[in-house]
């Protein structure tokens, strides 16, 4: 082959260096979010409201595996939504099928199952994350968060009215009143199956006037049935057999004393017949706590019941059980139709300002924290040939401060360094306070100047 002539060879342009490739951009998997400041401190004080309740009446804190063996959560039900759509089901690399927690009352009863508590009635409570796989909408989401409790270890009807009366109060403590309380008794496993075989009956009959998700809903659990909206299958819930009709004696006097109880701590309960709950494991007492200031297809807050028998569907001994769990997000979304429970204000107290360089921002800062004063600083922008962190001006930490929403400033510049002392300036506050002007006070004196500045 011969040679090119580089006489009539065209110039090739400079090979251009390849742009790199931009990283994947991840968000939160549909269904879940980040719930940022200062919502978060929100739901921590809802928590926190919540864990006092329960303290006071006896109940200890409960935390469970967020995931646990598939089995333990299969016993909920296998006619319900929960366990045969919803769950998060995977098999883990030792070859165990597992799922993440759709509930936490299974739960429960595997840790009692396991652990087997000396002292009876065993009274805890929780708070955590959930899995289901729904779709999501407002106030329900993919990974939603409930706190709760549970007591295991007595059959006696006043542990229902407690746990009733327990979340009513955490409730009202909240502030919110467009509050109802439905209640009804799903009596024993046995009347609550004769009751399951004549619903079928009826709604069999009824079959072509039910709507098509009634009808499937029939095939798996004619129960969830009488949890219908729709309209056109008002008509044949309204006409179903009542269940109270199939209750025994020992499922009445069980219910009256519970409805006693509710009547005797001035607390009003709405007898619904057709309040059933979403789980096959209830029997007795069911409950419903729901609120009038959201839309009717979001308006359950929580709810519970009694579910004796659970226990030992988990390998333990026959053991009594109530509780009820309540949804966080539902919860908050209610509190702000209402317009109470607003997020905790969690400004700073001092904001330490420091244009020197020096160590005395941070001793002054860490001095201040262990005094219990909320306390933060500025920090530097970027780092100097030397490596060490080069201090933003006097203005832009003093906007830093302003931002923060912090009470006074501890101002340390080359002055202050000299004499051994900082600067306090008050920012914000009443009258009072606005009118002190910012003075000059000795580092062994600072953090009592800043207490006496914050009123403590």
């Amino acid at each position: 082959m011969p040679e090119p002539d580089p006489s009539t060879a065209q110039p090739t342009e400079p090979a251009q260096p390849a742009r790199p490739a931009r990283p994947e951009r991840f968000t939160a998997p549909i269904g879940t979010r980040d719930v940022l400041s200062p919502e978060s401190e929100r739901r921590r004080a809802l928590v926190q409201r919540f864990a006092d309740a329960a303290e006071l009446a006896g109940y200890r804190h409960l935390a469970t595996p967020m995931f646990e063996d598939l089995g333990v959560f299969t016993r909920v039900g296998a006619s319900t939504d929960v366990v045969t759509k919803e769950m998060y089901e995977f098999t883990d690399k030792g070859g165990r099928a597992m799922a993440l927690r759709p509930e936490l009352t299974a739960s429960v009863c595997r840790a009692f199952t396991e652990h087997r508590p000396a002292v009876l009635p065993w009274k805890v409570w929780y708070s955590g994350p959930q899995f289901r796989y729904e779709k999501p909408q407002k106030g329900r989401y993919r990974q939603f968060d409930q706190v709760g409790l549970e007591t295991l270890g007595s059959e006696d009807p006043d542990l229902d009215t407690e746990a009733i009366a327990l979340a009513w109060r955490f409730f009202r403590g909240l502030g919110l009143r467009r509050l109802r309380l439905l209640v009804n008794s799903l009596g024993e496993a046995a009347e609550r199956a004769a009751y399951v075989d004549a619903l079928a009956a009826y709604l069999s009959n009824h079959l072509g006037d039910l709507s098509e998700q009634a009808a499937t809903t029939l095939q798996r659990n004619p129960l969830r049935v009488l949890d219908s909206k729709r309209s056109e299958d008002q008509p044949i819930i309204a006409g179903a057999p009542q269940l109270s009709s199939f209750l025994g004696l020992a499922s009445v006097t069980h219910f009256e004393r519970v409805l006693a109880g509710l009547d005797a701590l001035g607390i009003e309960a709405e007898v619904s017949p057709k309040l059933v709950r979403g789980l096959d494991y209830y029997r007795r007492t069911t409950f419903e706590f729901a609120t009038e200031a959201l839309d009717s297809s979001q308006n359950a807050l929580g709810g519970g019941g009694r579910y004796d028998g659970l226990v030992e569907a988990l390998g333990g001994p026959p053991t009594a059980g109530v509780g009820f769990a309540i949804g966080v997000d539902r919860t908050l979304l209610a509190c702000d139709a209402e317009g109470v429970f607003d997020a905790p204000t969690t400004a700073l107290d001092c904001f330490v300002v420091d244009t020197t360089g020096s160590l005395y921002g941070f001793e002054i800062a860490e001095a201040l924290r262990r005094a219990g004063v909320a306390t933060d600083r500025s920090w530097a922008g970027e780092l100097t040939e030397a490596g060490l962190g080069r201090p933003r001006s006097m203005k832009a930490q003093m906007k830093a401060a302003d931002r923060s929403g912090a009470q006074v400033a501890v101002l340390i510049g080359p002055d202050e360094l000299e004499a051994g002392a900082a600067t306090l300036r008050p920012l914000r506050g009443g009258p009072d306070r606005s009118e002190t002007p910012q003075r000059q006070v000795p580092l062994d004196q600072l953090v009592a100047a800043v207490l006496a500045e914050l009123g403590r």
